[in-house]
């Protein structure tokens, strides 16, 4: 992956091609970032310009035989680690080798913005968590053991760092703290208080920021083919997380179709008018889909937590279409810390029931009644 192919971050990048013509490179470091930034792609193109034989002054040319292979994540010199489970293919002792095909359709598919929920779609795990496991840190020991390849340097990447279960992060921890020559770890990870201490302390920190509104907006021009105004909508909704715009985009319609379901709900719900919930609950989120509704019930969780911005005046920060800014400005008055934890906490909980084939009408009729009562607490 190329540092052109990465949306935003241009210091960063700088900065990071300054470290490689300086050769003042770490050989631990931590990409920290919340979802959606460019964690990945940002790793992939700072290991494709470190081993790249031909790289320019801000970018690796992209067709020496290095970058070929990086490009198609095919480098012997590049070993990947990331959260596995059990699946119908691998029934027992999972581990990333085992499922590198899958995880390099993966990448290629969402050119390197990864999420750990479409993963394990991918992987089909159903319920169970996953992890990185002890197998795996066995793992990429033996292959790091040995010389380079191709390259000059070897790069292992571990996605979901805070996945690393207590045995595979101290089996690591020496390999982390004194690698072999010419060896780089790069760690991914999205949440730094749920990594080991010892394995934070070991790393030199990258942190990545949220994507700016407008890298967000020229993206979805300039890549999807966006109008202006879907390219606004998706980017104030996707807050700086490049997956959520992209799915914004890709489904805008959808988008559009929650907020007026979502208005139209609230106002039955506060008038507690029985005849019309149930037909709502009928008509507009039964067909929805398990599947949308989840999505429906997200999009709730998002509305709440911007009427708090909204009482605290932070209305600024409020990251939406100008017609659901609106709504949520005026909603905002019956949202505050009395029932926001409750009303967060139902919908949580109703997307954990509907994910375990829970009956939609019960469940949304259930939250109405509740809801009902919780927008008449001051």
């Amino acid at each position: 992956m190329l540092f052109a192919d990465v949306i935003g971050h241009d210091d960063l990048k700088k900065r990071l091609i300054q470290s490689v013509k300086e050769s003042r490179v770490p050989h631990a470091q931590l990409f920290l970032g919340p979802e959606g930034c460019g964690k990945m792609p940002m790793a992939l193109a700072y290991a494709q310009y470190i081993n790249c034989t031909n790289r320019s002054e801000s970018d690796s040319c992209g067709v020496c035989p290095s970058c070929k292979k990086y490009m198609s994540l095919t480098h012997p010199d590049l070993h990947f680690v990331f959260p596995t489970a059990t699946t119908k293919k691998v029934d027992k002792n999972p581990e990333s080798d085992l499922f590198i095909t899958e995880w390099r359709e993966y990448l290629t598919d969402c050119q390197g913005y990864a999420d750990l929920s479409d993963w394990f779609v991918k992987l089909d795990i159903e319920n169970k968590q996953g992890f990185i496991n002890v197998r795996d840190a066995a793992t990429i020991m033996r292959k790091l053991s040995f010389k380079a390849y191709e390259s000059e340097y070897k790069v292992a990447i571990i996605w979901m760092a805070e996945k690393l279960n207590q045995q595979s992060a101290n089996k690591l921890l020496k390999l982390i703290e004194e690698p072999p020559e010419k060896t780089l770890f790069i760690l991914i990870a999205e949440h730094q208080e749920e990594i080991l201490t010892t394995i934070r302390s070991r790393c030199v920190l990258t942190k990545i920021p949220k994507i700016s509104l407008q890298e967000t907006q020229n993206a979805l021009v300039q890549r999807l083919g966006c109008s202006n105004q879907q390219a606004s909508d998706a980017a104030a909704l996707a807050d700086g997380n490049w997956i959520l715009a992209k799915r914004f985009a890709d489904n805008i319609d959808d988008e559009k179709l929650y907020a007026e379901t979502f208005q139209k709900w609230m106002r039955y719900c506060f008038k507690v008018t029985l005849p019309e919930l149930i037909d709502f609950v009928t008509n507009d989120i039964k067909p929805l889909g398990r599947e949308k509704q989840k999505e429906f019930l997200e999009y709730g969780l998002n509305i709440f937590h911007n009427t708090l911005l909204f009482n605290n005046n932070m209305s600024d920060d409020v990251m939406l279409p100008a017609d659901e800014k609106l709504f949520t400005k005026n909603f905002a008055p019956f949202i505050n810390i009395r029932n926001v934890a409750q009303i967060c906490e139902l919908f949580e909980e109703s997307i954990n029931q509907i994910e375990r084939n829970a009956n939609a009408s019960i469940v949304f009729m259930d939250d109405s009644c509740k809801i009902s009562k919780l927008l008449r607490i001051k």
